[in-house]
């Protein structure tokens, strides 16, 4: 692996339990290893705030506020206000992260609907991009995107798990996508596929650490470091090195984000 390789994790949860013990050796060495930033997503108000209180530590992290649709029975009105009350937190980068999750289906669905479509909105409101959370929900999670009419370049499928075909409608709008960890498992020929077809102009790299380690790591807790993992991958399958790979996702985080390096 090219040590000299310089990453952007577009979504990562630094402020997990997982990291407890050794949260600023942790950072300090994903510094080091290649990381030039860091989008730390929130679940919902508090662990957003958490998110905001790390990035106010660290120059190179950046925060996502929101409500992960795991946690949609925290949504209400008032919690969407206290949400909206951290948008302008010049660390505070994006509404997320949001969206469906269908596989553990622990919240009622119309539930996990109407907080996706109030933290859309505020993504709208506040002309900041939305990070997507889609798992078994592909459908409905367009569906929505399309009816809130969400504008090129402010959605972010992340850990993308869906087909190729479906990739191509969201290349159709303009959506990005972001990779991490799973597209190296050994049964990931849909993500392959997937990416396959994704122009790189729309691509992104991701850990979602402490969760998702990449190939030869899969089952370890997952950091910022092992990026370059996804990034050779990614590389593979484009025909290019893992560099340009960095270069360009990079480029687009900065960009997706609104970040000026």
């Amino acid at each position: 692996m090219a040590p000299e390789l310089s990453f952007f994790d577009t979504h990562a949860h630094y402020t997990d339990s997982a990291f407890d013990d050794d949260r600023e050796d942790m950072i300090a060495s994903v510094r080091a290893a290649g990381l030039i930033g860091a989008v730390n997503c929130g679940t919902d108000y508090e662990s957003s705030l958490e998110c905001i209180a790390l990035a106010e530590k660290y120059d190179f992290l950046y925060a996502a506020a929101g409500i992960h649709p795991e946690d949609a029975l925290k949504y209400s009105p008032d919690n969407m206000n206290k949400i909206k009350g951290l948008m302008d937190h010049k660390k505070v980068v994006a509404v997320g992260e949001t969206g469906l999750d269908y596989y553990w289906d622990q919240v009622p669905r119309d539930v996990q609907k109407e907080n996706f479509i109030a933290n859309i909105r505020l993504a709208l409101e506040t002309g900041k991009p939305v990070i997507v959370h889609d798992r078994e929900a592909h459908q409905d999670t367009l569906d929505i995107l399309k009816k809130e009419n969400v504008p090129a370049g402010k959605a972010v499928f992340h850990c993308y798990s869906g087909s190729a075909e479906m990739a191509r409608e969201i290349i159709e709008k303009g959506w990005l996508f972001s990779f991490g960890g799973a597209l190296t498992f050994k049964n990931a020929r849909r993500a392959v596929e997937a990416a396959s077809v994704i122009p790189m102009e729309l691509l992104m790299l991701e850990t979602d650490c402490p969760y998702m380690a990449p190939v030869p790591l899969r089952g370890s807790r997952n950091t910022s470091a092992n990026i370059p993992f996804v990034a050779e991958k990614l590389a593979e399958i484009k025909g290019l090195d893992a560099q340009t790979v960095c270069e360009i996702t990079n480029e687009n985080a900065l960009r997706f984000f609104g970040i000026a390096k």
